[in-house]
């Protein structure tokens, strides 16, 4: 299936990239999320006519995404849990436990842009957690767990 993206996907293209991806992926995740159209040839033209149009929003949004970056950069979030006598916590901290708390202390952050790549944290301690705002845009949070 060939596509015409309308923004820019990461591991994928840019605005405007015809890029071929399987069948699936494009009508399960490309086109219903409304990140890219069929590359027919009259959405080629409407696309065409919008491109200036789609640009300025991508621009707009990777401003907005920096923003919040030099917001995230200068918070530190800390998490009380209770816990055992080694320092392991009962349960453990997840993403949306993140994001509610990153949200509290005053940038809006959703449980999509938190990136836990080594799993949940099961720990006391202090972690720099990774948020991606943008596909452009990533930054390092610091979180502090610490006991109840």
């Amino acid at each position: 299936m060939e596509v015409i993206l309308l923004e820019r996907v990461r591991n994928l293209g840019d605005i405007g990239d015809k890029v071929k991806v399987t069948p699936g992926y494009g009508r399960n995740y490309l086109l219903s999320q409304g990140k890219a159209v069929p590359a027919t040839a009259d959405n080629v033209v409407k696309f065409e006519a919008r491109r200036a149009e789609l640009q300025q929003k991508s621009a707009d949004r990777l401003a907005e995404a920096q923003g919040r970056q030099a917001a995230l950069e200068a918070i530190v979030v800390t998490l009380a849990r209770k816990t055992a006598d080694e320092g392991k916590l009962y349960g453990s901290v997840g993403t949306q436990d993140l994001a509610t708390a990153i949200t509290a202390a005053g940038v809006a952050v959703v449980k999509s842009e938190v990136l836990l790549p080594d799993g949940v944290i099961r720990q006391i301690g202090d972690y720099n957690i990774q948020v991606q705002l943008h596909s452009d845009v990533m930054t390092a949070v610091k979180v502090v767990i610490v006991a109840e």
